[in-house]
């Protein structure tokens, strides 16, 4: 037997959405079993700054292969371990 769901309420502002979502079960309004995914292909993924010690002759290599390919160093860096962890 389906169980009859609530209706949202209207929110002024997201800061309002926010705090009734955070005190209320989202089942007892939304349907999940009806849920679909979504493609968000604009969202650019976060990044976070790290520092990484290298020798100074690795780095002056991954330079040099970069400048190969015409890419940052810092691009060809993340493309390589990309590329290493899809490996595992």
């Amino acid at each position: 037997m389906k169980r009859k769901l609530k209706a949202a309420p209207k929110f002024a502002n997201e800061a309002e959405e926010r705090t009734f979502w955070e005190s209320h079960d989202s089942t007892d309004y939304v349907d999940w079993t009806k849920a679909q995914k979504v493609v968000l292909p604009n969202l650019k993924p976060t990044t976070k700054t790290i520092s990484l010690r290298l020798p100074q002759h690795l780095l002056d290599s991954i330079k040099t292969a970069a400048n190969e390919r015409d890419v940052p160093y810092q691009s060809l860096i993340k493309v390589w371990l990309q590329e290493k962890l899809h490996r595992r």
